[in-house]
């Protein structure tokens, strides 16, 4: 498999298709010829700026044009991306500066309320694109050089994303060339990106899912085009007025646009692909997709950060006879990409049919940013049973990444049962959340389930079911999980008109539990 730089599978399709346009955001259109032009001249203010080419550049930005100029000037330079979230409080990407040792960091009219205060506490370089100022980079230069572009080996980071950590500080997740090249390669072919797609970016720069869309479609001489907040929101507006062939998104929003009733029959004739990750897709999803996008293949996607966005892309049965009933009633996510292995481990590191997912392979990151994070995140393996990474030996390819999801084999297809810790001790008895919420979920009205645990007076857990849809009577749900065991049965139901979603549009547990303690007083 040949290993490209992430910048190198844009630059090809801008020799390829330099007409074809590249990328739409509001009224902005940019050809390829256009788009690496003006990254080009951006790039060569970022020099400017710093006095030479950065090694880390941070990207304060969000769904702007010259964000996505900024992405590009920064690979052209051989630098590596660290994009930032806007939505975050100040203290959050300050201390991800500090953990990922940007040396610049653009900034933009959408960089957000904190920006006052990164810019005084940052202590690093910020170039400021605020304004209308960076539109000059669009027209052609003054004639003042452009720099060279770098070049950069298959063990460089491209970018850096940064999850949630366990100790309260954001994880650092690099990705090298060699990782996202092996990926690209491989979801290019598979979710077939043409020059004459339009594939829509619903994504967060700071959510890895962008990569699949951005790198998808510029990897393939395909048009990115970029929605707004209220447009992913309403997606059906969206997709018609951009004439999208691909989308791309977390689930959540099915429901969503649902409960909106924006998911008439036939409304989106255009679609020709449909891809959802993230989060659990259940057939009651599928179904309404598929009936308001006739024409659209659905694939059910599933991958961590750490595996270089996804490894899996089920191809759901566009028939629904033909669609496997999983035990938990959600849409299977298929076989791991065959360039990359994996494992089912149990509780006692030994394989089987039903267990954590661990996966090695090309597209396993080469570890976190801070080393201390792969202790007990990876495990050795020699054919019978697993050992846990402690960190006294150096991490290599041959160490397994533990993802902390739970996977069982149903049918012949690797079916998602939840994360290893949504799996709670209810009065002794472990508990998996999911299969609660897949009981829910069987009754026609309700649209979505969600379970919470809320520690009670004596020190223990309670569970509580949240859902939507139509209002129930509490005997009506109650039935529904009458065949678990009674310590699997939550203690209240409570009827919400829809679910709270974090940053990147999957369920907010937290806020949940929030506010269900709040309600109790």
């Amino acid at each position: 498999m040949q290993t490209r730089t992430l910048y190198d599978w844009f630059r090809m399709s801008a020799r390829l298709h330099p007409d074809n346009v590249a990328i739409e955001i509001a009224s902005d259109a940019l050809t390829y010829a256009e788009l690496r032009a003006a990254a080009g001249r951006l790039s060569a203010a970022m020099c400017q700026a710093l006095g030479r080419p950065p090694r880390r550049v941070g990207l304060l930005t969000s769904r702007s044009l010259v964000g996505y100029l900024a992405y590009l000037a920064s690979l052209r330079l051989g630098a590596t991306v660290v994009p930032l979230n806007p939505a975050n409080p100040a203290a959050r990407n300050l201390a991800i500066t500090e953990e990922a040792g940007l040396d610049l960091t653009m900034v933009d009219d959408t960089s957000g309320d904190g920006l006052a205060e990164y810019r005084s506490l940052a202590g690093v370089m910020v170039l400021d694109l605020t304004g209308e100022g960076w539109r000059r980079f669009l027209a052609p230069g003054d004639g003042s050089e452009v720099p060279a572009e770098v070049e950069r080996g298959p063990d460089d980071f491209a970018y850096i994303i940064f999850t949630s950590g366990t100790t309260g500080r954001p994880k650092g997740v690099p990705a090298t060339h060699a990782n996202v090249s092996a990926f690209l390669t491989t979801v290019i072919e598979r979710y077939r990106f043409l020059p004459q797609s339009r594939v829509s970016q619903t994504f967060e720069m700071c959510f890895d899912g962008s990569i699949l869309a951005m790198f998808g479609a510029w990897g393939a001489g395909a048009t990115l085009c970029v929605a707004q907040r209220a447009d992913v929101l309403t997606p059906v507006r969206f997709i018609n007025s951009k004439r999208l062939t691909h989308w791309l998104s977390v689930p959540s929003l099915i429901s969503f646009a649902k409960r909106l009733r924006a998911l008439a029959p036939n409304s989106m004739p255009t679609l020709r692909l449909s891809s959802f990750g993230g989060e659990p897709l259940t057939m009651e999803q599928v179904d309404d997709w598929t009936a308001a996008a006739p024409n659209t293949r659905v694939i059910n996607c599933y991958g961590p950060t750490e595996t270089t966005v996804i490894v899996t892309a089920y191809v759901v049965p566009a028939d629904p006879a033909e669609r496997i009933e999983s035990s938990n009633r959600s849409i299977p996510i298929g076989d791991i990409y065959p360039h990359l292995e994996y494992l089912l481990l149990d509780a006692d590191l030994r394989p089987g049919d039903d267990g954590e997912l661990c996966i090695r392979g090309a597209q396993r990151f080469p570890g976190y940013l801070d080393r201390v994070e792969n202790v007990g995140r990876f495990v050795e393996f020699d054919g019978e049973r697993g050992r846990l990474y402690d960190g006294s030996t150096p991490l290599t390819p041959a160490h397994w990444y533990r993802t902390g999801d739970r996977v069982r084999r149903e049918f012949g297809e690797l079916v998602h049962q939840g994360r290893i810790d949504h799996q709670v001790k209810v009065r002794g008895n472990r508990v998996e959340l999911g299969e609660i919420e897949a009981a829910l979920r069987t009754h026609p009205a309700v649209v979505e389930a969600v379970v919470v645990t809320v520690t009670a007076a004596d020190g223990e857990l309670d569970l509580y079911a949240v859902y939507t849809g139509e209002p129930l009577a509490d005997d009506d749900l109650a039935g529904l999980v009458r065949h678990l065991p009674a310590y699997m049965r939550p203690r209240g139901f409570h009827h919400r008109s829809e679910i709270p979603l974090t940053e990147v549009d999957k369920v907010d547990r937290r806020r949940l539990t929030t506010e269900l303690l709040a309600a109790r007083g």
